[in-house]
C-alpha cells in the first residue's frame, strides 16, 4: 500500500505591516514594499541583514514610498550592499537607484538569462517582468561565504523560478526568495525557469540545516523543510495529473489546464499555464511525454 505523501497547506494568514520594519531572526529586518498583486502576494519583502552595518536584500520595486521606508529603517548606517535574490523586477527595479543613493554595490548571480535558449517562434511570456540590462558589481557563487553587513552569510544557488536566483541562509535561518514561499507554490515560466532546475534546487535547500524560511513574499514558514518536502510531492502530482489528462486526451497547454484547473479564475489559469508548460517540458526531458511544436502552438502525446 502507498504511503501518502506530506499535504502541502498554504497560508495567506499574513500581516505585512507595510514599509514598516518588523524583526523575522536575529538581526534580519523585513519591510514590505505596496506592490501586492495576484503574483506578489501582500508585496515584496525587502530584507535589511546586520546591526551596525547593513546589507540590503532584494530592494523591491522603484516605489517612493518603499524607497523612504528603506531609508527610514536603514537611519544612516552603512550599506555595504545590495543584494539580489534574483532580477525579476518586482524585486530588482529600484537596486540601480538604490546603489547609488547609498553608495553600495551590487551583488546577485549575474545578470538575468534563460534557462535555455528560445525554440523558433518562441517568446519568454514574462520578458517584461525581467531586468535583462542590470549587471552585478560581484557575481555571487554557490556555497561562498559574505560579509552581508555586520552578518556572514552563506550563497546557495537555486535555479528554477529563474536561472539566477539565489537563498541566503544566515544563522538558523534561510532567505528563500521565490524559490520556496508559503502562501502559493512558485511560478515556474519556460523558457526563464526550468522545473527540472527547479526540482534540483528543492533537493539542494531542504538537504541544508536551516529550519525556518523566510521568503520574499509572504511570512515566514517555521518547519520550512517539511514545507519544501510537500512542495515537491506538490509538483509530482502535478505531473501526474499532466500525464492523466493527456492519457485521457489533452492535446495542448490550454486542454490540459481546463481538466487540472476547471474553475480557477482567469489570472490562477493564465499562471497555471506557464508552470504547466514548464511541468510539459520536464516531462518531455524524461522521456514520458512527446512534444512537436510548430507555428500554430504545440501538440502533446504520451511517448
Amino acid at each position: 500500500m502507498a504511503v501518502p505523501g506530506p499535504v502541502l497547506s498554504f497560508d495567506r494568514a499574513f500581516d505585512p505591516q507595510t514599509g514598516v520594519p518588523v524583526s523575522v531572526a536575529e538581526g534580519i529586518a523585513r519591510i514590505t514594499a505596496p506592490n501586492a498583486s495576484a503574483y506578489t502576494f501582500t508585496g515584496t519583502n525587502s530584507f535589511l541583514l546586520g546591526h551596525e552595518r547593513l546589507a540590503l536584500v532584494d530592494p523591491g520595486p522603484d516605489d517612493v514610498n518603499h524607497i523612504a521606508a528603506l531609508k527610514r529603517a536603514i537611519a544612516g548606517r552603512p550599506v555595504g550592499a545590495i543584494i539580489l535574490s534574483h532580477t525579476h523586477r518586482d524585486h530588482s527595479a529600484a537596486a540601480a537607484r538604490l546603489s547609488r543613493e547609498l553608495d553600495a554595490p551590487l551583488w546577485f548571480g549575474g545578470p538575468h538569462r534563460l534557462s535555455r535558449p528560445l525554440r523558433r517562434f518562441e517568446r519568454n511570456p514574462i520578458r517584461k517582468s525581467c531586468d535583462w540590462d542590470l549587471v552585478p558589481d560581484r557575481t555571487l557563487l554557490d556555497g561562498e561565504s559574505i560579509a552581508a553587513g555586520d552578518l556572514p552569510v552563506t550563497v546557495h544557488t537555486t535555479p528554477g523560478h529563474c536561472s539566477n536566483h539565489l537563498a541566503f541562509s544566515v544563522g538558523d535561518t534561510l532567505l528563500s526568495g521565490d524559490h520556496v514561499m508559503g502562501w502559493n507554490s512558485t511560478l515556474v515560466s519556460a523558457p526563464d525557469g526550468s522545473m527540472a532546475d527547479y526540482f534540483a534546487s528543492l533537493d539542494k535547500v531542504i538537504a541544508l540545516p536551516q529550519r525556518q524560511y523566510v521568503p520574499a513574499h509572504g511570512g515566514p514558514i517555521a518547519d520550512g523543510q517539511a514545507y519544501a518536502t510537500a512542495l515537491r510531492a506538490h509538483r509530482q502530482m502535478r505531473n501526474r495529473q499532466v500525464l492523466e489528462a493527456v492519457a485521457a486526451g489533452a492535446r495542448s497547454i490550454s486542454s490540459i489546464v481546463a481538466r487540472i484547473y476547471p474553475r480557477q479564475a482567469l489570472p490562477v489559469r493564465f499562471a497555471a499555464a506557464m508552470t504547466i508548460n514548464a511541468h510539459v517540458e520536464y516531462l518531455e526531458r524524461l522521456g514520458k511525454l512527446s512534444v512537436k511544436r510548430g507555428l500554430l502552438g504545440m501538440r502533446i502525446s504520451a511517448a
